[in-house]
Formats: C-alpha cells, structure tokens, sequence
C-alpha cells in the first residue's frame, strides 16, 4: 500500500504541491516560490521569453546541442497561435532574448530578421495546435536520449526519477528523415497524446509542458532517465541480476509527487539560478 504523506498534513496550497515542508519554530509559514502572476500579458510574455533563453544556455551547459539541431519553443500569451524559436543557426549558448524568433502558425516570421529550423516549425507547430494546454515544447539530439530511441520501447518505471514519466510519455515508432513535413508532425502529435512527453525512434527526445520552465526540466530528467535505464540494462545483461520494477500502485502514487505540473516548474528554478548566476543574466538582455 502506498504511504500516506503524513508530513505535509499541516501545509497547503503550493507547499502540498510541491512536497514543501515550511514552518518556522515560531509557527510562521513558509511559502515555496510558484510560478508568478502577471500584472499584463506583456509582462508575462517577458517572463516566458526570458526563460526560453535560459533554457537554451541551459540545454548548452549539459551537451544538448548539436550543430542546429534542436529547438524549444513557448507560446506567445499575446498572440496564442503564436511561437517563440530560436534562430537556426544561433548556438545555444550564445541565444538572447533579444534573438528569440516569433512565428505565425503558418511559420511566417513576425518578429526577427532570421530564418528558424523547418522542422522545429514542421513538429512544434503541430503540437501547440494539437495541445492548447501546452505552452512549450522541447526537442534536442541528447545522447543517452537518442541512444535510449533506437530500442523504440517505453521506459521501465525502475527508479524513482522514472516515475515523472509513468503513463505519461510515448513512442513514436518510426523514423522518416528529417521532420519537414506539417502531416508527420500531425502524426508525432498524434503518438504523444495528452503524455508530457515521447520518445522519437531513432531520433531522440521531445517534451512538452505548461510551462517552458516544466517541458525544459522534463527534458533534463528524461535524459538522465534514459541514461539511467542504459546503465541498468547493461549490467543486468552482463551480470545476469534482474531489475526490480516499481508496483503500479507506488507508482501511481509517487507520479502525484514528482511528475506534476507545478513540480515541472519548480524543478527547472534551480537550473534558471545557476544561469543567472554564471551569466550574470547575459541572456537576458
């Protein structure tokens, strides 16, 4: 039987959410940060593209990039079929706010004076259409993710971290060349469902999310995951030992825990820190 959470009994609101444990000896509560409220859309939309911009340093820092491949996106609050991109041929360590493309659904360029990736458009477009609660997407050419991708398979639910993923991601099961056309990005829509995520066979990873902020730190820990699974799978084929696999109903209570929305959020404010700290908020100019 899974356990009850006797610990936060006392908490509410965000802190319950995000298995946050405040209050001082004095009794006052202490409140964990959520995702801000916004006095204007423009103010958001600021917001929004400033974490974009983190998010792509981010991905950088871990070896997410490779050449031009790869792409995030957000959802302009503005203007709601709408998206955010990065320039083709920026590295992702180098991107600002101030870089950041703004397309139409029809992937005509609104802000910006350079040309994006055809198939970050071909997929992303697809996906915010298909998805009116995602606000973002990300996809990179990871390695342990796309090491992971050419087995077509669904992770096991082996580690606690894996549980973020549990009846949650997806496979698309098949591979046809750079995606350039809107119909297989309709398909990998399709194959993703209302999950958070999919594993794109022979290709790598995607992700999505309410926020950029949760699609980049499910991101993160997808690819760990993968490397994870990579490790154990190894050892359990050269040891002979069998993995011990998670009871559904531990895991469907531990996903409450560590594979929610605002837990998404939180987990990717850590890595936004560190940026900004590293940067000395370069990216935000």
């Amino acid at each position: 039987m899974a356990p009850v959470a006797q610990t936060l009994v006392h908490e509410t609101g965000d802190n319950v959410k995000a298995g946050a444990l405040g209050k001082t000896k004095s009794g006052k509560a202490l409140k964990i940060r959520s995702y801000p409220k916004f006095d204007s859309l423009e103010e958001e939309r600021l917001y929004r593209k400033q974490h974009l911009a983190a998010a792509y340093r981010i991905f950088a820092d871990r070896g997410f990039d490779e050449g031009v491949a790869g792409h995030i996106s957000v959802r302009d609050p503005l203007l709601p079929d709408h998206f955010w991109l990065n320039p083709l041929s920026k590295h992702f360590s180098q991107i600002s706010v101030s870089d950041l493309i703004l397309v139409d659904e029809d992937g005509d360029v609104v802000i910006g004076d350079e040309p994006i990736n055809a198939a970050a458009f071909a997929i992303h477009s697809e996906i915010h259409k298909a998805r009116p609660d995602v606000h973002a997407a990300c996809h990179a050419h990871s390695v342990y993710g796309k090491a992971f991708s050419v087995f077509g398979r669904e992770l096991d639910m082996i580690t606690q971290d894996s549980l973020r993923f549990y009846k949650n991601h997806a496979v698309y099961p098949q591979f046809g060349g750079v995606v350039l056309d809107r119909e297989e990005g309709r398909r990998i829509a399709e194959h993703l469902g209302d999950g958070k995520a999919i594993i794109l066979q022979n290709h790598g990873l995607l992700t999505v999310g309410e926020t950029v902020d949760a699609a980049a730190f499910w991101f993160l820990s997808l690819d760990k995951t993968c490397q994870a699974q990579l490790l154990v799978d190894a050892a359990a084929q050269g040891s002979g030992h069998k993995k011990t696999f998670i009871p559904e109903e531990e895991a469907r209570f531990s996903y409450e825990q560590v594979g929610t929305p605002a837990k998404g959020w939180l987990g990717f404010q850590p890595y936004y820190d560190e940026c900004l700290a590293k940067t000395n908020g370069s990216f935000l100019k």
